[in-house]
């Protein structure tokens, strides 16, 4: 099976400086043409089916990929981004800073949790269901939109590829033999380090 890993394209939250995380925005302009991009680089790679987070973000991209593969788009719930930021989600940086300090510096470890967020443990139990869900799925080529924070968590704490950066649109293309993934591509994905 060929499963390819994919994240969204840019945001209006990423040029406002938000928080995203849960925050719900949608493709800038920019964002439209790289998804575009990205489909008629996929268009030719025979995927049958398209999990998507729920997402706008996510949904919007799907959908150029949708268009040009004719595959089905199906929600993965499991697959939205973790909700990181909790109260800060959807907040400008600069607000953040200004009305909640402490939080901000509290967020920049991974493995905290603030109010209203979702803890590192459970998001990477519901990434880990899902990944192994789709991992051995029945399809022979499947597509998987999603997110940065989704996409570093496989990279890193389930495949033990390491630390990734990972731009707006990027992809990864896996060979899944026996429900083990092996990295064959990757566009617009980075792995930087193999520190967990």
């Amino acid at each position: 099976m060929k499963l390819f890993l994919i994240r969204h394209g840019e945001t209006t939250g990423d040029v406002e400086d938000r928080y995203g995380g849960s925050y719900d925005d949608d493709l800038t302009s920019r964002g439209q043409q790289q998804a575009e991009e990205l489909a008629k680089k996929l268009a030719d790679e025979g995927i049958q089916k398209i999990f998507c987070s729920p997402l706008a973000r996510a949904k919007q991209t799907a959908e150029f990929v949708r268009v040009e593969t004719g595959a089905e788009v199906v929600e993965l719930h499991d697959a939205r981004e973790r909700n990181h930021y909790g109260v800060l989600s959807g907040m400008t940086k600069a607000e953040a800073e200004r009305d909640y300090p402490e939080l901000v510096e509290l967020v920049v470890d991974k493995h905290s949790t603030v109010q209203g967020g979702e803890s590192y443990q459970d998001f990477g139990s519901r990434v880990e269901s899902a990944f192994t869900e789709l991992k051995n799925s029945n399809y022979d080529t499947i597509a998987v939109l999603t997110h940065g924070g989704v996409l570093r968590y496989i990279f890193r704490d389930i495949l033990g590829l390491g630390e990734i950066k990972v731009g707006d649109c990027g992809f990864a293309e896996f060979r899944v033999v026996d429900g083990s993934p092996e990295l064959i591509k990757a566009a617009g994905i980075t792995v930087m380090s193999n520190n967990t």
